[in-house]
């Protein structure tokens, strides 16, 4: 009886695999469609949060052409994919408020960053590994391809092409690693671990999905260089938002327990 019983109450284990789903190759474009609608109906904290990713791109611009010109500048920019999703991470809760008919609050957005700070930080200093290394990558760059104080375009053009060959194998990673991880860390309540390799997954088995994706956030992010930072006040939020619906869209999480939320049905 006793042996029936344990059996009976015995639960296995989940796996450390989120299952996914097959996305048509032109998903992208719905999630984007999604998330403009988020940031229509949130607009005062997207424009709010918008402006300070804006001001912290200036200062981080700003800041590598004091501390190492032309070419750390460039690898600032360029690396600028790796921190992305992390300047993001709190506008998840916006599309996940809204998905429950809720009108966001910037009071209950900030709340919402600090219940998952645990693995975000931790999620956060790989990303800030992996950028620093990018940084280095970059540097290594210019000792075989040098240039000046006042480079020509040629050179310039060089080091690009060079630097983006490197460049894309950090960027391939970590676009794998957090393209789905992020609005899992901060909506469910799983480890680092688990959200990483389920992102790996995802992406891998949905590679025309995500090289589209990839090209649409490549291109709205270097409107946001081209004007000067100021379209990053609109292309981030709206990003985010889609990044979310984009998560949704692509993984199973009904197995895996939501974090606690203040009276409030959970999506």
């Amino acid at each position: 009886m006793n042996n029936k019983k344990d059996e009976k109450e015995y639960i296995p284990p989940k796996t450390m695999l989120v299952p996914c789903r097959s996305l048509p190759a032109g998903s992208a474009f719905g999630w984007l469609k999604a998330g403009w609608a988020d940031f229509i109906n949130a607009r005062k904290i997207s424009l709010i949060y918008g402006f300070f990713v804006f001001l912290v791109s200036i200062f981080v611009a700003w800041l590598a052409w004091k501390l190492g010109g032309f070419v750390l500048l460039l690898s600032a920019l360029s690396g600028f994919i790796f921190v992305a999703p992390l300047l993001a991470f709190g506008l998840y809760s916006v599309s996940r408020q809204l998905c429950q008919g809720k009108t966001p609050d910037l009071a209950s957005t900030l709340r919402a960053i600090k219940r998952p700070l645990s693995n975000s930080m931790v999620f956060t200093l790989v990303l800030l590994v992996v950028f620093l290394l990018w940084a280095r990558a970059g540097m290594m760059v210019q000792v075989f391809f040098p240039m000046g104080g006042d480079p020509e375009w040629e050179h310039i053009v060089t080091f690009l092409f060079i630097g983006s060959g490197v460049g894309s194998i950090f960027a391939t990673i970590s676009f794998a690693a957090s393209v789905f991880s992020l609005p899992m860390l901060a909506n469910r309540d799983i480890d680092v671990i688990t959200a990483v390799i389920s992102s790996i997954n995802g992406a891998m088995r949905n590679k025309p999905a995500m090289l589209v994706w990839a090209f649409l956030i490549c291109s709205l992010t270097l409107v946001g260089f081209l004007t000067v930072g100021v379209g990053l006040i609109i292309i981030i939020p709206w990003l985010a938002y889609a990044t979310w619906h984009g998560y949704r869209a692509a993984l199973d999480v009904s197995e895996w327990s939501k974090l606690p939320r203040e009276n409030s049905e959970q999506v």
